[in-house]
């Protein structure tokens, strides 16, 4: 008789049905099984990973991510037996960078012990401009990331809410690019800088004759947003007026100019951003309880300058690479510069750190920037004090700080790394980019 037995599926051809990067790893962060997409991303050509530790092949480091600052997510799982998502930096099979949201779940046995943990990967590393970047790897800014790319591909309205200076614009950018409406318009309004009667007609535009001087008819910013995304800065600036046809917006998607009598739809996500406290003034009566619920329905918080303190180097290399007049001539920055500067508190934030290196470059010149080029508007210790405390300055940042980068560090760390330059940089306390311009000069390959 004929044996008709089916063949069962193998584990690894169930796990690449699977459209994305997904691994199985124990207790002691060994791989035990890895679908197709993983191999292709991570593992070098003919690579056996099956074994290897985790962090070997996704941070190719010799130690667990948690060991570096991030949240680990196995060492969560096992400890919290709960899903986890979070936003981490991985390394692919040609080393290069690139950010992931990591979706984290166990796996129990039939008592419910967890057993192991199934990570998947989603990549997030689309290219970008420099106007939506994120710069930096902080935990606070990875975490706030990993919110926004939760959010991002849905239609909910986001409420930021952070500092004067802290980026809310730059955040609301990099939210639009990351969803589905990027190819779409990104229109912006400052509640701030305008008069009631102005962002009125701004924002709902107006007919011809509606007022004295409206000698034609204005499309508004909603339907010049039409298909993309608006974003209002400063809204607790509104007027209590405005707050009101603000809310029949968000409600029915219907918009009527100044001076019209017809409304007309509008296919528009709003995105919402203030430095104030909206619960305290819809407590004094100055904004729409109403309208705060419907704003406030994913807010993030943006940490200060303050907070993620690791990210002012890379961000001032950002800076500096980024002005007009090859702001390049005076990277990499001296560890004499970079102690100065996590020595401030900006008190103005990712702003002022922005005004200092730009005003530093200037009285440079030709010169290479030193600490005397650096002018801060206020003494560290004037730290807001309902301030937290700032973030402790990570062990490569002080191993930066205690002398200068020499070549000697330098050759040693790439030996102790087997050349591995993401690593030694790591060691160091620069980015890759200050250390390739390290080397470059060194003629070392």
């Amino acid at each position: 008789m004929k044996d008709e037995t089916v063949k069962q599926p193998t584990c690894e051809q169930v796990m690449d049905i699977i459209p994305e990067p997904f691994v199985i790893v124990d207790r002691d962060y060994r791989i035990i099984a890895a679908n197709s997409h993983y191999r292709r991303c991570y593992a070098e050509e003919d690579q056996e990973i099956i074994g290897r530790h985790c962090y070997e092949i996704s941070h190719h480091s010799h130690q667990p991510c948690s060991r570096h600052g991030e949240t680990c997510p196995l060492e969560s799982v096992f400890e919290n037996n709960a899903p986890l998502q979070v936003m981490h930096i991985h390394r692919d099979r040609d080393d290069n960078e690139e950010y992931v949201q990591i979706n984290a779940a166990p796996l129990l046995d039939a008592s419910g012990k967890v057993l192991y943990m199934g990570e998947q990967l989603s990549h997030l590393n689309a290219r970008v401009s420099s106007q939506t970047l994120l710069v930096g790897r902080s935990q606070p800014l990875l975490h706030m990331m990993s919110l926004l790319h939760r959010v991002a591909p849905t239609q909910t309205t986001v409420l930021l809410q952070g500092e004067s200076g802290t980026g809310k614009e730059c955040v609301s950018e990099y939210l639009h690019h990351f969803s589905s409406r990027s190819s779409g318009p990104f229109v912006v309004v400052d509640c701030g800088t305008l008069g009631e009667s102005l962002i009125e007609s701004e924002l709902f535009g107006h007919e011809k004759g509606a007022f004295t001087g409206a000698s034609s008819r204005k499309i508004g910013l909603f339907e010049a947003a039409n298909g993309g995304t608006l974003f209002i800065d400063e809204i607790g600036e509104m007027p209590l007026g405005l707050q009101t046809k603000l809310l029949r917006v968000l409600e029915t998607g219907t918009i009527r100019r100044l001076g019209g009598t017809d409304y007309r739809h509008v296919d528009v996500r709003i995105l919402a951003a203030t430095n104030r406290d909206l619960r305290g003034l819809v407590e004094a009566g100055d904004f729409r309880e109403d309208l705060y619920y419907r704003l406030s329905a994913f807010p993030v918080h943006i940490p200060p300058l303050r907070e993620r303190k690791d990210d002012i180097p890379a961000l001032a290399e950002h800076f500096l690479s980024n002005l007009l007049e090859d702001g390049d001539r005076h990277l990499p920055l001296s560890p004499d510069v970079i102690q100065a500067l996590l020595e401030y508190d900006y008190p103005g934030n990712v702003r002022e750190l922005r005004n200092i290196i730009e005003r530093a470059a200037i009285l440079a010149c030709d010169e290479p920037m030193g600490v005397d080029h650096l002018v801060f508007e206020r003494p560290w210790e004037g730290r807001p004090d309902s301030g937290p405390d700032p973030e402790p300055v990570t062990a490569g940042l002080l191993h930066r700080r205690r002398g200068r980068l020499t070549d000697e560090a330098i050759v040693a760390a790439l030996e102790r790394h087997a050349g591995h330059r993401g690593q030694a940089a790591s060691e160091l306390g620069v980015s890759e980019r200050t250390l390739y311009r390290h080397l470059r000069r060194l003629r070392i390959s």
